[in-house]
Parts: C-alpha cells; sequence; structure tokens
C-alpha cells in the first residue's frame, strides 16, 4: 500500500520512496464561428452531420484554407502565457485510419508549431505558487466523433467535429502531484478565458486533457510513462493520477514492468485501462501537409495583437493584493474567474474593499452555489450588491438584517433600499430608543442583573439578545453594546 510522505512530494511504497513525474496535454477548442480549414459552423449541440463541409467530409479534390482568426486565437493565447510566437510554422499531415477521419490523416504541426516554450504560475491550496515549463502550444484539427451507443452492434460517426479548431498545449513533465496538475488545468483553463480563445467548458469537451504519469525513484531517470486520454474533468485528472500512481508503483514493487501505452479513464469504476500501445511520431509518418503553404507571420502583426491583451489573471491579482489590500486567498479566488474580478471590482468601487470581497465570496457565492448558477447569471448584479453595503456601511442597516435583506434581493432581484423601505428595516439609532428597550430588559430580569453585577459576565450576550429581540434585530448593535455597558457597571 502506498502513502503520502508528509512535507513532500513523495510516495512511501512498499520498497522505499517514490516520485510521481507528471505532464499534461491540453486540447483547448478555439472559439470561432467557422472551423481550422472550412467555412462550415462550430456551433455545439446541432444534429449529427449537420454542420460538415466538404473539406471536413474529405471530399476528393477539396482543398484546406486556413481560418485567419483561429491562427490570431493561437497567437493570443501564445502571448497570454509569455511563450515564444514562431514567425515560421508549418502543417503536417499525421497519418492514421480511424472510422471517424474520412482522410485517413489529421492536419496537425509537428516539428516546427506556432507557439514555442512558455509558463504558467501554479496558485497552490496552501498559498505557495511555483512554475510549471509550457513546451509548446500547436494549432491542429479535430476529429470526429464515434457513437458507440445508439446501436447494439453498430458505431454511428458525427463529423460535425471534423476540422474544429484546437489548441493543442502540451506542458513539460514538472509536475509532481495530482493537486498541482489540477492547478495547472484551473489556471490554463482561467487564461484562456480570460484571454477569450477557449471557453473552458470540458463537460462538452472544448476543453481536454490527455494526461501523462510516470513514477521513478527519486533522483533516478524518468521512468516509463502512460498516457490516459480525454480526460474531461479537472476532477478525474487528479484521479485518474492517482489511481495510475498507485497501479504502476505496485506493478513494479510486484516485480512487473511499465508498459508504455495509451489508457482511458473509466468514469464509472474510477480506474484506467489500457486501451492501446503508445504511438512513437514515426508511426504517425509525419510530412508536411503538400496543399498548405508554411505559416508565415508578421512581427507587427503580432505586436498588435499583444496590445489588445487584457489584464490576464497572475497581474489581476497583484493588483487586488496592492490596492485593494486583500489577502493572497481572496485575490486569488476573486480573479479565478474573469466575469467574478469584473463584479467584485464593480461593488468595491468608492467602497471597503474587504467588505466587497467578503459579501461577494461570503453571501453572493453561496446562493450561486446552491442554485447551481454561474455569476454571470446573479439575481443580484454588482450595483446592488454595492448598494446593499452601502446601507450597512452607513448604519442604515445592521450586518444582521443585511443578510436577511440580502436573501430577499435573491428571491426578487429588488434593490436592497426598496426592500428594507417595503419592509420597515432601517437600523434603530435612536438613543432613546435604545435606552428605553434596555430599561424594558433589565426590569424584566432582576435576577439576571444581580447575577452578572455578582460576577457573572457572561450574561451580557443575554442581556444583547433580548433588546436586540425587542427590537426585531433593528437596534445598531455597537450603540447597545456601549448603553448596555454603561446601565450595568454604573
Amino acid at each position: 500500500m502506498t502513502s503520502v510522505i508528509n512535507g513532500t512530494n513523495l510516495i512511501k511504497g512498499e520498497t522505499g520512496d517514490w516520485e510521481v513525474v507528471i505532464g499534461l496535454e491540453v486540447h483547448a477548442q478555439v472559439i470561432s464561428n467557422a472551423k481550422l480549414f472550412s467555412g462550415a459552423s462550430t456551433l455545439f449541440g446541432a444534429e449529427p452531420n449537420t454542420q460538415v463541409s466538404f473539406v471536413d467530409a474529405a471530399f476528393p479534390g477539396m482543398l484546406p484554407v486556413i481560418n485567419e482568426h483561429c491562427v490570431e486565437q493561437a497567437v493570443r493565447t501564445g502571448l497570454g502565457l509569455k511563450a515564444q510566437i514562431n514567425l515560421f510554422s508549418v502543417f503536417d499531415r499525421k497519418n492514421y485510419f480511424y472510422a471517424d477521419l474520412p482522410s485517413g490523416y489529421q492536419i496537425s504541426q509537428f516539428q516546427q508549431p506556432i507557439v514555442g516554450k512558455g509558463e504558467i504560475v501554479l496558485d497552490m491550496p496552501d498559498g505557495t505558487s511555483r512554475t510549471v515549463g509550457v513546451t509548446r502550444l500547436h494549432l491542429e484539427m479535430d476529429a470526429g466523433k464515434s457513437v458507440h451507443d445508439l446501436h447494439p452492434s453498430r458505431t454511428y460517426v458525427d463529423l460535425n467535429r471534423s476540422g474544429v479548431a484546437l489548441m493543442e498545449i502540451v506542458s513539460e513533465p514538472d509536475m509532481r502531484t495530482s493537486e498541482e496538475a489540477a492547478a495547472y488545468v484551473r489556471k490554463l483553463r482561467a487564461i484562456l478565458r480570460y484571454l477569450g480563445t477557449c471557453d473552458g467548458n470540458m463537460e462538452e469537451g472544448s476543453m481536454r486533457c490527455d494526461v501523462n504519469v510516470s513514477v521513478r525513484r527519486p533522483g533516478e531517470p524518468y521512468g516509463t510513462r502512460t498516457e490516459t486520454k480525454n480526460v474531461n474533468s479537472i476532477r478525474y485528472v487528479q484521479m485518474a493520477i492517482d489511481y495510475e500512481v498507485q497501479r504502476q508503483i505496485e506493478v513494479i514493487e510486484g516485480g512487473g514492468t511499465i508498459v508504455q501505452e495509451t489508457r482511458l479513464w473509466d468514469t464509472t469504476k474510477f480506474v484506467t485501462r489500457s486501451m492501446r500501445s503508445k504511438e512513437e511520431a514515426h508511426d504517425y509518418r509525419y510530412f508536411p501537409d503538400p496543399d498548405l503553404l508554411p505559416l508565415e507571420l508578421e512581427q507587427s502583426w503580432v505586436d498588435a495583437i499583444k496590445a489588445t491583451l487584457p489584464e490576464l489573471p497572475d497581474d489581476k491579482k497583484a493588483r487586488f493584493i496592492s490596492d485593494y489590500k486583500l489577502s493572497n486567498y481572496d485575490a486569488g479566488v476573486l480573479v479565478a474567474e474573469r466575469a467574478s474580478a469584473d463584479f467584485y471590482e464593480t461593488v468595491a468601487k468608492g467602497r471597503d474593499p474587504k467588505l466587497s470581497a467578503n459579501w461577494t465570496m461570503g453571501e453572493l457565492f453561496g446562493a450561486l452555489n446552491k442554485q447551481g448558477k454561474g455569476i454571470e447569471q446573479s439575481p443580484v448584479s454588482a450595483e446592488n450588491l454595492g448598494g446593499l453595503i452601502d446601507l450597512i456601511s452607513d448604519d442604515t442597516i445592521s450586518g444582521r438584517i443585511a443578510k436577511d435583506v440580502f436573501a430577499e434581493m435573491v428571491a426578487t432581484g429588488k434593490p436592497a433600499a426598496v426592500i428594507v423601505e417595503e419592509k420597515g428595516l432601517r437600523q434603530v439609532t435612536d438613543t432613546g430608543a435604545i435606552d428605553s428597550a434596555i430599561d424594558g430588559v433589565l426590569a424584566a430580569n432582576p435576577d439576571k442583573v444581580a447575577e452578572y453585577k455578582g460576577g457573572k459576565e457572561k450574561l451580557f450576550g443575554f442581556f444583547v439578545g433580548q433588546v436586540m429581540k425587542q427590537t426585531q434585530g433593528k437596534a445598531n448593535p455597537a450603540m447597545v453594546n456601549e448603553i448596555l455597558t454603561r446601565k450595568l457597571n454604573g
């Protein structure tokens, strides 16, 4: 049985310690209305085989024509990954035969990709960060889809996806735990979404992950790796890695050897299983596509794209920490999605940034999680949440009443000020009214007053609670505490 050694990235096996080596290949579907080499639509969810051009179906004599927007999206992504942009790149034919690949080859890039080395900074749960290298990003066309569950003995082929533009983003083997791999996918997805180059929707297949895993003794050369294909959720990426690490260590410690192979993640049994022996580059017989000229870019064109890049997660996080004095954790949560960061900045404008962060991450995110909604579908707008915070800040309502008001805002969509007026929830700040309520509570509980004065100071909370009850929670808590203290200790 294996176990993690605390304080290290090592795994303790039956025969000693092991180090895990992880590299990821992420296939990200380019946001584009048309496919990489044809004008066919890329809209998700269409009827099978209704978005297929003659090029996608590999009719004889059909020639691919490069989609400039897809090239721009790849360059934009490369710049977002702080990567080298190659002004000269080549499209190759990657040859293999499968029913959903009618041409018998995939147009991809191999030795001369459009984007070279870059990096991604991981934000770990313990507040630390580390950098993972990106080896390359290349453009390629997607294959079609084989559907095996519509007939007991037949496979159906849907070519809607055939020819859709993909960016394959390949990491260096720099990760050592499944948690780091999950952080990598999360960060990469955030960058792609900020850039607007991929929607990162793993459930719809627009972002898929191939997981390469090997184990070795600390300090030894890399072991034999396996590749688990097309993992479509961050949770499954972690589970597939953890399972594969356990399996490989048990095989080696049992006297066996790891076979370099392609495996599949079984989402019902939560295991990896063998699919086929791992292909090498020579198995695909790569050669430059004779129908496509090399792709040559002007540096001025790349510079113009760079000038349009948005503020990316790392820079935004640093600014939130610097300008809003947020903690590393709070800033990281808020910038994880561009929509959340924009929402927060609207709320925080001219207001207490910490209070704004607490309400955004606490009440709002909690309500959205309950409803299964993203922040884009929030029933409470950023302006209305800001209005609620204004009412807390100017003592119109207390923090406790504000939670009730917020619940009503979620249910009705009404602004906080309207709800406060309709329900008569304004905070009582009239010292005479609070004085009167306190006098009533003290007169009704002489025994408790005597106990308090006899040293039972914990009863102070009881008196506060009774006063708040008398005022239906509307009394200003600070005033209640101040006046109570004076009356009880006077």
